[in-house]
C-alpha cells in the first residue's frame, strides 16, 4: 500500500498562495508549511498519546450504532447476548472504524497538513511508517475479534478493509470524489455493521427488512459525510478533492445532505407502516419533523452550521434508526 512520499512539485509553488487567497491566517500559514514537511519525513516516530487521536475515536460511534441496530432488529433477547453485542461494538467502532481512520490519516496526510496542520502525522508525532504499524496492528486484532463472533464475521472485516482501503488509497481513492466517497463510507459504516449485527446473533439470512433499513440509513448517511466535508473546504480546493460541496458549492451541498437524509427517514418509515408498527411510526416521524427547523438553519448558513448540525441534528437521524431498527423485530 503506497502513498505519495513527496509533495506533487507542480503544486509546490502556489501553495502560499492559495492559502492566501482563501483567507488564511499568518499563523495558521506557517502551521501549514510546517505540517506539509513533517508528513514525508523519514524515519519511524511515534508518540503514545498521539495514537488515540490518530484512530479518530468520535468517529467511531455510527458503525457501533449500527451493529446494535443490527442485534435489535433479530428481536432476540439483549440479555442472553450480551457477549456477541460488547465484541461487536469493539469490533465496529475501536477497532475497524480506527483501522480506517488511521489507514485515511495516513493516504489523507497531505490535504491534513492543509484542513488539520495538528493531527498526529501533520503535527509530527507520528510518522507515516508508525502509523501502518497502528493500522495493521488494528487489523489482526479486527480479525481475531470477528473470529471469536463467527468465521464468516472474518470475512465481512476483511471486506471492510478492503472498502476502507478504496476510499482511502489508490489507485481507486473514492474519497476525491464525494459521490463515491461518500457512498462506500455510508455503506461500510451503517449497512455493512447493521448487516454484522443480525448475522452475528442470528447466524443466518438477516431479514428482507433487516436488509432494506441496512441499505437505506446507507444510502441516508450519504448526506452526513457531504455535511462532514464542510471542514475541509480549503484544503480540499487545493488538493483537487471533489467533495460534495466542493462540486455544488455550501448552499446546494447542504440542501443535497438535508434532502438525502429526509429521503432515507421516510423510505424506512414506509417499512414500519407496512409492519403496522404504529408507535415507532409514530416516533420515527416525530424525529423526522424534528429535523425540519434546525435543516433550514443549516441551509441559511451552512459554512457556519454544517458543525453544529452534524452533532444535533444528525442525532436525531441516528436515533430514527435505532427506533425502526426495534420496530421490524419478529
Amino acid at each position: 500500500m503506497n502513498g505519495n512520499d513527496t509533495l506533487h512539485p507542480d503544486i509546490q509553488p502556489s501553495i502560499s498562495d492559495k492559502l492566501r487567497m482563501s483567507g488564511v491566517s499568518a499563523s495558521r500559514q506557517k502551521a501549514i508549511q510546517q505540517a506539509l514537511e513533517n508528513v514525508n519525513k523519514p524515519g519511524f516516530r511515534i508518540e503514545p498519546s498521539a495514537i488515540l487521536p490518530l484512530m479518530k475515536p468520535v468517529t467511531w460511534f455510527p458503525p457501533m450504532w449500527a451493529f446494535a441496530c443490527g442485534v435489535v432488529s433479530t428481536g432476540e433477547p439483549l440479555a442472553s447476548n450480551w457477549s456477541i453485542l460488547l465484541r461487536g461494538v469493539i469490533l465496529a467502532g475501536p477497532l475497524m472504524c480506527a483501522m480506517s481512520q488511521t489507514m485515511n490519516d495516513y493516504f489523507d496526510r497531505e490535504v491534513d497538513a492543509i484542513n488539520e496542520p495538528d493531527r498526529p502525522i501533520p503535527s509530527g508525532k507520528i510518522s507515516k511508517s508508525a502509523s501502518w504499524l497502528i493500522t495493521f496492528g488494528l487489523i489482526i486484532t479486527g480479525f481475531l475479534v470477528a473470529l471469536s463472533i463467527h468465521p464468516y464475521v472474518v470475512a465481512i472485516a476483511f471486506v471492510g478493509v478492503l472498502m476502507s482501503h478504496a476510499y482511502s488509497g489508490p489507485p481507486i481513492r473514492a474519497k476525491r470524489n464525494g459521490w463515491f466517497g461518500n457512498l462506500i463510507v455510508g455503506l461500510a459504516y451503517e449497512g455493512v455493521a447493521w448487516l454484522t449485527g443480525s448475522f452475528a446473533i442470528t447466524q443466518g439470512v438477516p431479514s428482507s427488512e433487516t436488509i432494506a433499513l441496512a441499505i437505506i440509513f446507507s444510502l441516508g448517511a450519504h448526506g452526513i459525510m457531504t455535511l462532514n466535508d464542510f471542514k475541509s473546504v480549503v484544503g480540499d480546493n487545493i488538493r483537487k478533492v471533489a467533495s460534495i460541496p466542493v462540486q455544488l458549492g455550501e448552499k446546494k451541498a447542504a440542501v443535497l445532505a438535508s434532502v438525502i437524509m429526509d429521503l432515507a427517514q421516510i423510505a424506512a418509515i414506509s417499512i414500519l407502516v407496512m409492519k403496522e408498527s404504529w408507535t415507532t411510526t409514530a416516533l420515527a416521524l416525530l424525529l423526522l419533523v424534528a429535523q425540519l427547523p434546525m435543516q433550514k438553519i443549516l441551509i441559511a448558513n451552512p459554512g457556519e452550521k454544517a458543525v453544529w448540525y452534524n452533532a444535533f441534528g444528525t442525532l436525531l437521524y441516528v436515533l430514527s434508526m435505532m427506533v425502526c431498527a426495534a420496530g421490524i423485530r419478529p
